[in-house]
């Protein structure tokens, strides 16, 4: 029996969007704020989100977990504890998710005759989330395209993918959201990509793990090298430790709320809305 869809408010989908960096097509969603359709001068920021397989529908996600970002979205923008915010969802693809999330090739597995490991294709991925798809959304949707109004946020490989794309284009990505993120990858790579950096990163980060993952201890040592970087506890980095928490689906759509809220806050009182530049090619709306 086919899993009923739980798709909430206005979801655009691009399917088999072309990625000619990758040489190859992915399923892209966007979803539209409430008020998208009636405030036809305003634009919007945009968070990313990596594994788009699972972050709106529980039909397409893995094991029929979704992460309920859309959901989320709709009632923090309702209550107006959120600001605004599109976000889009690119859908992974399959076996190539370990080679395009990995920024180096590490091992995937080891046999009695080879070791297995991964293409270490991140860097190209960003270029076509950079090159490619941004571009199109911004085309595409009334957004703010300024790398200050732009998020990124992934879970697992998709999470450590997040926070070091964030690194090597903090021109384009500024607002990460690193879950439960996969620091062991490649004898932690990631320290090393993060000692060959200078001076402060101009990025807003939310870290976190829950503590019945594996090895969850280090994400401690990772918030701490990102404060050796200049970044501020509970201004610039935001970390949290969910007691008891594991590593699925599940837990990561507990506190997706919270990671809108830190990331997307809403205006200040008598902020004025942004307009837009420059002119959208609107699409047909649902």
């Amino acid at each position: 029996m086919d899993e009923k869809h739980t798709l909430t408010g206005n979801i655009q989908s691009h399917p088999q969007f072309k990625a000619r960096i990758l040489r190859n097509r992915r399923d892209v969603q966007v979803y539209l704020p409430p008020d998208y359709r009636r405030s036809r001068e305003r634009r919007y920021p945009v968070l990313y989100l990596h594994d788009g397989q699972n972050v709106f529908d529980a039909a397409t996600s893995f094991a029929g977990v979704e992460w309920g970002a859309d959901e989320s979205a709709e009632r923090l923008t309702k209550k107006r504890l959120i600001e605004p915010v599109i976000i889009v969802a690119v859908a992974n693809i399959g076996e190539k998710r370990i080679h395009e999330y990995a920024p180096t090739c590490g091992v995937i597995e080891t046999t009695a005759s080879r070791k297995k490991r991964s293409r270490g294709l991140l860097r190209k991925y960003g270029c076509f989330l950079r090159d490619e798809l941004k571009p199109f959304i911004d085309r595409t949707y009334r957004t703010r395209p300024e790398a200050e109004f732009t998020g990124l946020g992934g879970s697992s490989l998709g999470g450590l993918a997040t926070l070091i794309l964030g690194l090597w284009f903090p021109q384009t990505f500024n607002r990460l959201a690193v879950m439960s993120p996969s620091i062991w990858w490649d004898d932690c790579a990631i320290y090393r990509i993060l000692e060959k950096g200078k001076g402060k990163p101009p990025l807003k980060i939310w870290l976190d793990t829950g503590t019945s993952e594996p090895g969850w201890e280090r994400a401690r040592e990772l918030r701490n090298r990102l404060v050796e970087r200049g970044l501020r506890v509970d201004d610039d980095l935001r970390y949290t430790e969910v007691e008891g928490g594991d590593h699925s689906e599940g837990a990561w759509a507990a506190r997706f709320e919270a990671v809108l809220r830190f990331l997307y806050p809403p205006l200040p009182p008598g902020a004025k809305e942004p307009l837009p530049h420059p002119p959208v090619l609107e699409p047909a709306l649902r």
